[in-house]
């Protein structure tokens, strides 16, 4: 895989800069489908929220039925948002790596989603589907797309084109609706009819902001007026009069809707007949709000408490949780440098880092309402001078902003060429996502027999080895995944002349050295070997007449799926083999193994490995012989089974790139130096449970 250019890296990166400068907002609000530090989980009138004033930004939840009981769930790691659905709610880790989701019938947990690059954000869970926005920093054309996912953890069918790109979005029962960035119009997906409806209710009005309840929608137009579309059978959709930005938070139920004031942090609710409009929250401010489908609870402002209400909720309307404090809002490693810090930050974060305030909208942002007609009209001297002028300026501002862009990225692109010497020719550099040194027969055996033509004399490409000696972590690095030319003098030199001493290992494809270049960098270089090949294979058509086996040998167990039964062979079908493997370093046993110490039946080692680790129960297919992992080391092996697990998907789609293991392999390894039995809150995309 050849790697863009610099200058359109520095390009792309530059336009993302600017587009979510320019369409992001900061406007939050939380309901039935969209993520907060707050949520409500309807079936098991469950309410979960993340914790403050601890290090760990960790979840507890109180649950009233069958029993009331307060839980503590697991793993103790941060979050940074949370978002009920009907019987389950779902966490998004802090930095978007990964996300879990548990039952809150028994609270088992379950890891969706892990991915070292492409982070989430925006987590929203409707009664059965959850959906979030994508964050690519190694593809923007995939940022602000959405991946949803059914409640059961598998890929949703039910998707919206990629070629739409959100700025939010909200799931209610059986649909998804999501802000568009480009119009900041609305669009629904899911449930055909009801999606359908929504969307066109709203038509081509300008959004602001959408949150969705059961089978309605609610949100800020572009002249900061609330409005909502879609069923309204218990008068859901009668918005009380409104002034622009008199409400700043909305959550949404089955057959209700609520909303906070801007002004006091008071709630008014309308909707499932006048219920939810009770006398024990008048005079209380509150700091957010959500809903479930039959009652709504909110964050109060004085304490962080949690107080319910709704004719769903039977402890009786008013009445604080024994929850604890929870956050007003997620722990960011930020300087909230835009909107400044919100009040008590460091002590509600515990150090762990701060809480922005929500900017809120400006003025300039919004659509001006369109004043009464006046009874003559107006000048007509006036309109024709002041159209040209609008588009000129717009016309200036385009052209400064894209010349500034253009101008940057070619001046990056001049400095880059000057220091790498591409520009003259005195460097040749090979571009490369995966390394090349170690691989033993990856290119096939045509690329490998002819590569044993060339002389000895010529050069021979090698790249550095990551296993032996690794100078980035991730992406990070600027000389990332470069390869050199080396001459065959200074192989041999390395390697002592290809000594015995230095003999790592041999294959079909030749023998592998370890050597030491120059420069002092330890490496791994192999050596092809064409006469040994040439020889077996000899060998084997002179014997291929008296013996031929009936089966293949060396791939039971570890072929893809897909390539069995298709016979179709793609890049993920080498990902499925290295799943294999590494489940067999993680249990201790082979591809294909029998159960029992007497022999009995052929087992799989995916059908044995991977339904316990879906249940967080890795711990138990651990080879006993190597013993359990050391407190530094269990989020590392964590960190592989899940990986491991992921790339053996039945479907190729749903597995890996290599690139992704390879990231996640190296950030196991780290974790196993510098951890220290420490969980990180922030850069860590698989964690311990």
């Amino acid at each position: 895989m050849t790697k863009p250019p610099f200058s359109y890296v520095i390009l792309s990166v530059t336009i993302l800069t600017l587009l979510s400068f320019i369409l992001s907002s900061p406007f939050l609000t939380h309901a039935l489908g969209s993520g907060s530090t707050l949520s409500i989980i309807s079936a098991t009138s469950t309410v979960c929220g993340v914790v403050s004033s601890q290090p760990t930004q960790s979840i507890t939840c109180y649950r009233r039925l069958p029993l009331e009981e307060n839980v503590t769930v697991q793993p103790n790691i941060s979050f940074s948002s949370i978002s009920g659905g009907s019987t389950f709610f779902c966490g998004l880790r802090s930095g978007g790596y990964a996300f879990l989701c548990w039952d809150t019938r028994n609270f088992k947990s379950q890891r969706v989603y892990i991915n070292n690059t492409v982070v989430l954000q925006n987590l929203s869970v409707g009664d059965d589907q959850v959906c979030a926005i994508v964050n690519d920093t190694s593809n923007v054309n995939k940022t602000g797309t959405v991946k949803c996912w059914r409640g059961d953890g598998n890929i949703s069918n039910q998707l919206p084109s990629e070629d739409d790109k959100y700025k939010s979005i909200s799931s209610g029962f059986g649909f998804s609706c999501g802000i568009l960035m480009e119009s900041n119009r609305i669009k629904c997906w899911g449930n055909g009819t009801i999606a359908r409806g929504i969307e066109l209710g709203f038509g081509d009005m300008e959004m602001l902001s959408l949150e969705a309840g059961g089978l309605h929608v609610c949100g800020l137009n572009s002249s900061g007026l609330l409005v909502c579309r879609g069923d309204n059978k218990l008068g859901q959709l009668d918005v009380p009069p409104n002034n622009a930005l008199e409400y700043s938070q909305l959550a949404l139920g089955a057959r209700h809707s609520c909303a906070i004031r801007k002004n006091n942090g008071s709630v008014v609710c309308w909707g499932g007949d006048g219920e939810y409009n009770v006398s024990e929250i008048q005079g209380v401010h509150f700091e957010s709000i959500v809903s479930g489908s039959n009652f709504t609870c909110g964050l109060v402002s004085l304490d962080f408490s949690i107080m319910c209400w709704g004719p769903g909720w039977s402890n009786g309307s008013g009445a604080r949780l024994p929850l604890g404090e929870v956050l007003p809002g997620p722990c960011v490693q930020s300087s909230c440098s835009e909107c400044g810090l919100y009040p008590q930050s460091g002590t509600l974060c515990s150090g762990s880092g701060n809480i922005c305030k929500p900017c809120g909208f400006n003025a300039s942002r919004l659509t001006p309402v369109a004043p009464p007609p006046l009874p003559s009209a107006p000048p007509p001297s006036i309109v024709p001078k002041s159209s040209p002028s609008k588009e000129l300026k717009t016309g200036l501002l385009v052209f400064a902003i894209v010349g500034s862009v253009g101008g940057f990225a070619g001046l990056c692109t001049i400095i880059y060429c000057l220091w790498t010497g591409v520009c003259f020719g005195k460097k040749k550099v090979h571009n490369s996502v995966q390394p090349t040194i170690t691989r033993d027969g990856s290119n096939g055996g045509m690329t490998s027999n002819n590569s044993g033509l060339i002389s000895r004399s010529s050069t021979i490409r090698r790249q550095s080895s990551r296993a032996m000696r690794r100078q980035r972590s991730g992406t990070s690095s600027k000389h990332a995944d470069r390869a050199e030319d080396f001459s065959f003098a200074e192989l041999a030199a390395a390697t002592n002349n290809f000594s015995l001493e230095n003999k790592i290992g041999a294959g079909s494809f030749g023998v592998v050295y370890r050597g030491k270049l120059r420069d002092g960098r330890e490496v791994a270089i192999k050596r092809g070997e064409t006469g040994q090949k040439m020889k077996k294979f000899q060998e084997k058509e002179k014997q291929d007449y008296n013996y031929r086996p009936p089966k293949a040998a060396g791939t039971v167990g570890y072929i893809d799926p897909e390539y069995y039964g298709l016979n179709v062979l793609t890049a993920k079908s080498d990902v499925y083999g290295l799943g294999v493997v590494l489940l067999e370093l993680l249990t201790g046993k082979r591809a294909i193994f029998k159960s029992g110490d007497n022999g009995g039946t052929p087992t799989s080692i995916v059908d044995f490995a991977v339904p316990k680790i879906m249940v967080n129960e890795l711990g138990k297919i651990l080879d006993p012989r190597v013993g359990p992992p050391e407190p530094n080391e269990a989020e590392a092996v964590e960190l592989v089974g899940y990986t491991a697990m992921h790339s053996v998907n039945l479907e190729g789609k749903d597995r890996p790139t290599m690139t992704d293991i390879v990231a996640n392999l190296e950030r196991a390894l780290s974790l196993c130096d510098v951890s220290h039995g420490s969980i990180s809150s922030g850069t860590i995309s698989i964690v311990s449970d």
